[in-house]
């Protein structure tokens, strides 16, 4: 096959055509410690931290990669695709499970257009982190569906639009289980994309950018999802702002740099609880901590008279992380963050009234919360990351994470069996109180594109 050397290193021409394709991949071998039995999931997803809690995890990913190029009167048109093995293993993992393809789209004078990259995401979690189970908007591990344009506005400007696949969490009603788990319970059908927008920079200091997203919040009935004579709230329009900033530091080392993103949503928190997507619940001996995630909360009927429209969820957070290099083969990362999850008084006393035992009473318009029910909550995470880059494409590393959660609170501490977790431990009441967690992760990483 000829050399193509229009792309860069790797690039063959297909025999007999215009096109240049290049074919790459990785492969990866992990273990964890402390991470609830799931990479992304999240040590609080559910963790009843009992025999039957997964503390160990094998992971084993393999992905191979295709990047085919050629011109056209317009530019350049290219297509990517990866494509591969994907396990997160506590001994059940079989063929059927294990397949995974994160990247898949087409670009084309200025157009994106399939599966890549969200537009929203600045920070970018696994450049300085081997966890990806903390609040973050990056969707890069997995890819996210988009169609897009970008303009070049010269000396590093850029600014994109996009549509893209909408980012759910959970919408709760009256007859909604409040427990951790189901993203995007609640919602209805898939109507309409997101709108995404970036203004960004880059240039030899660094980047910087500016985003937003709107988001359509849609419920389905007050009486359930088959219960179309029931009624639903109107739908809703939630958002997301952010910001981010990447200073590249070689007055201190070559290499060493600072990035940081921060968010704030009303209506769309998977801009910010990209992984773990769901309720946090752990529990540690006779107590508990939980947060309910959700996009929105609601209640009540339209027969009973005291049905509610919508009470749009705020969160917001933020993610810095920085990377110093000892030396061209040792890298050590200092990464942390914050996430606030906070409901109106509506939205307090809907939850509260889904708590029961004593947390609130009522449905929609009509609930009341008891007094010491508080629904707002909160996260923070600190960790270090050392990686040893034995040769140019092949390294291993360790990365240990903190964690703590600072709980909802309920009447008394005494937390209703029906709640965020309380059904997980047997039905047996615990106490509301915050937890915290400790995770390690080892990792085996070769490259083998050219």
């Amino acid at each position: 096959m000829k050399i193509c050397s229009l792309y860069g290193v790797g690039f063959y021409y297909v025999p007999g055509t215009d096109m240049c394709i290049k074919i790459g991949g990785w492969v990866r071998a992990e273990y964890a410690y402390g991470d609830n039995g799931n990479f992304a999931w999240g040590w609080a997803n559910g963790n009843v931290n009992n025999r039957n809690t997964n503390n160990s995890t094998w992971r084993a990913r393999g992905y191979i990669t295709a990047d085919a190029r050629n011109q056209t009167e317009y530019g350049t048109v290219r297509g990517y695709l990866a494509v591969g093995l994907s396990t997160n293993n506590i001994g059940a993992d079989n063929a059927g499970n294990t397949f995974s393809s994160n990247r898949a789209f087409i670009q084309w004078a200025g157009f994106t257009f399939g599966l890549t990259q969200s537009f929203f995401d600045f920070y970018n979690s696994p450049a300085t982190s081997y966890w990806g189970s903390f609040p973050a908007s990056d969707t890069g591990d997995g890819g996210w569906m988009v169609a897009a344009y970008t303009a070049q506005f010269g000396n590093g400007f850029s600014g994109s639009i996009a549509a893209e696949m909408r980012r759910t969490t959970s919408i709760i009603n009256s007859g909604t289980q409040v427990q951790p788990g189901g993203a995007s319970l609640g919602y209805g059908g898939f109507q309409a994309p997101d709108l995404v927008a970036n203004l960004r920079v880059d240039q030899a200091w660094g980047s910087a950018q500016v985003m937003g997203a709107i988001h359509q919040v849609n419920s389905t009935y007050y009486s359930g999802a088959a219960a179309v004579s029931s009624g639903h709230p109107d739908d809703d329009v939630g958002f997301a702002i952010g910001a981010g900033l990447r200073l590249n530091a070689p007055m201190i080392s070559q290499g060493d740099y600072l990035q940081a993103q921060i968010n704030y949503t009303q209506g769309a928190l998977r801009y910010i609880f990209q992984t773990p997507n769901s309720s946090y619940g752990k529990v540690e001996g006779s107590e508990l901590g939980f947060g309910v995630l959700s996009d929105a909360v609601y209640g009540g009927t339209l027969v009973a008279g005291n049905a509610s429209q919508l009470s749009l969820t705020t969160a917001w957070n933020v993610n810095a992380a920085y990377e110093h290099f000892w030396n061209p083969q040792w890298r050590t990362s200092l990464y942390g963050g914050y996430a606030a999850v906070s409901y109106n008084d509506q939205g307090n006393r809907i939850l509260c009234s889904l708590l029961g035992a004593g947390a609130g009473s009522g449905a929609g318009i009509t609930s009341v919360a008891a007094p010491g029910c508080n629904n707002d909550w909160s996260t923070w995470w600190i960790g270090s990351r050392t990686q040893w880059n034995v040769t140019k494409d092949f390294y291993m590393g360790f990365d240990v994470l903190y964690s703590k959660l600072n709980s909802a609170d309920v009447p008394n501490s005494v937390l209703p069996v029906n709640v965020a977790g309380g059904t997980v431990i047997g039905g047996n009441a615990v106490t509301a109180s915050d937890v915290d967690n400790w995770q390690f992760r080892f990792r085996v990483h070769r490259d083998f594109y050219p």
